[in-house]
C-alpha cells in the first residue's frame, strides 16, 4: 500500500488503464471457456478493441493537443484498405497469418501517418477551427476515392485503376483486391482478440509515454496557452504535429485491425458518421481522460447489440442513454456528488487501515 501511495498520479492512471485492458481480456476468456460468450458478442470483440484504440487516438488530439478533428474515420479507412491490400497480396509469399497481420498493421499505421503529415504541416500552422474543417473534408475525400478505386494483383504485382476492373489489365489468374464501391471482398480474416489486445496495450504505452514526456508537457502547454508557450520558445507546429501524426498512425493501425476481422469491407463504413461516433466516445468518456475513452468506447460499441432484444426501440434507447450520460458527465452537481463519494470511500479505507 505504501508503494502505491508513493506513485505519481499519472503513473497510477497508466497502471489503471493497463489493468482495465488486461482484466477485460481475461474476463472474456473466462466467459468463453465457460460457454457463456454468445456468437454475436464474440463478433463484437475486435470492433470493441478497434474503436477503443481510435477513441484513444482521437483523445490525444482533442483532449491533449486541444485541436478538433472530424476525420479520424478517414485515417481508419487508409489503414483498413492498405492493410487489406498488404494482407491479400502477400498471402502466397508469406503464408504465416500472424506475420501478415503485423505487416498489415504497420503499413496501415505508416500510410495513415503519412496522410497525417500531409494534412498537418499546412493546417497546424494556423489558429482556429481549420483542422476540423480540413479533416472533415479529408474523410469525405478518402471515402470517395475508395469508392472509385480498383486494385488487383497478379504475377506482375499490383494494378490500380479509377475506372473499372477491366482497366486493371491483369492476367487471367489475377485477383481483384478492391472493387470500387463494393470495397474489399474475399478477405482472409487475420485479426484476433489477442492480437487486438496486444495492439491496444502497445497504443496505451505510446500515448501515455508521449503524454508524460517533455513533448507531452509542451503539447498541453500549447493547448492551455498558445501565446505563453510560444513566448517561452516552444515550437508550436512541431509539437502539435507530433500529437496529430501519432494519432493518425494509431487510427490507421486500428482500421487495419478492424478490416481484417471481416470477409468484406466497404468504403461507406468509414464515413462522417463513424468520425462523429468516435468523437462521441471521447466526449462521453471525458476529454483528455484516457480511462474514460476506454470504458465509453467499449460500452457504447456493445450497447446496440445488448439492446437488440428491444427490436425497433433499441436505437431509441441507445440515443436516450447517450443523452443522459452526456448531461450527467457535464453536470457540475453530478461531478461534485461523485467526488464526495470518492472522498468518503478513501476515508473509510484509511479508517480500516
Amino acid at each position: 500500500m505504501d508503494f502505491i501511495k508513493k506513485l505519481k498520479k499519472q503513473t497510477k492512471i497508466s497502471f489503471l488503464n493497463y489493468g482495465i485492458v488486461i482484466a477485460f481480456y481475461f474476463i472474456v476468456q473466462v466467459i468463453a471457456i465457460t460457454g457463456h460468450l454468445t456468437n454475436s458478442l464474440k463478433g463484437q470483440l475486435i470492433p470493441i478493441v478497434s474503436y477503443v484504440i481510435v477513441a484513444l487516438a482521437l483523445n490525444l488530439v482533442v483532449g491533449i493537443s486541444g485541436e478538433l478533428s472530424l476525420g479520424h474515420a478517414g485515417f481508419m479507412s487508409v489503414g483498413a484498405f492498405s492493410g487489406v491490400i498488404v494482407s491479400m497480396s502477400l498471402a502466397d509469399s508469406i503464408p504465416n497469418p500472424t506475420l501478415r497481420l503485423i505487416l498489415a498493421l504497420l503499413v496501415g499505421a505508416a500510410l495513415a501517418g503519412i496522410a497525417g503529415v500531409i494534412i498537418g504541416i499546412p493546417v497546424l500552422r494556423l489558429n482556429g477551427d481549420y483542422l476540423a474543417i480540413v479533416t472533415l473534408a479529408f474523410g469525405e475525400i478518402i471515402k470517395n476515392v475508395m469508392n472509385c478505386l480498383y486494385v488487383g494483383v497478379d504475377a506482375k504485382g499490383l494494378h490500380f485503376s479509377f475506372k473499372d476492373t477491366v482497366s486493371l489489365g491483369m492476367a487471367a489468374d489475377g485477383k481483384i483486391l478492391i472493387n470500387g464501391p463494393m470495397g474489399a471482398t474475399g478477405i482472409t480474416k487475420l485479426s484476433t482478440f489477442m492480437a487486438g489486445t496486444i495492439l491496444l496495450v502497445i497504443v496505451l504505452v505510446i500515448i501515455q509515454n508521449l503524454v508524460n514526456s517533455k513533448s507531452g508537457l509542451a503539447i498541453m502547454a500549447i493547448r492551455d496557452n498558445r501565446i505563453a508557450a510560444e513566448a517561452s520558445g516552444v515550437p508550436i507546429t512541431k509539437h502539435k504535429l507530433i500529437a496529430f501524426v501519432t494519432s493518425a498512425a494509431i487510427a490507421g493501425s486500428a482500421g487495419a485491425l478492424y478490416a481484417l476481422n471481416y470477409s468484406t469491407i466497404a468504403p461507406k463504413k468509414f464515413d462522417f458518421n463513424t468520425s462523429i461516433l468516435i468523437l462521441v466516445f471521447v466526449v462521453l468518456g471525458g476529454i483528455g481522460n484516457m480511462t474514460g475513452s476506454i470504458i465509453a468506447a467499449a460500452l457504447l460499441t456493445v450497447l446496440p447489440e445488448l439492446l437488440r432484444r428491444f427490436a425497433d426501440y433499441r436505437m431509441l434507447i441507445y440515443a436516450i442513454v447517450l443523452i443522459v450520460v452526456m448531461i450527467a458527465t457535464n453536470n457540475e452537481k453530478v461531478r461534485t456528488l461523485l467526488r464526495s463519494i470518492g472522498k468518503k470511500a478513501k476515508k473509510e479505507d484509511a479508517a480500516h487501515e
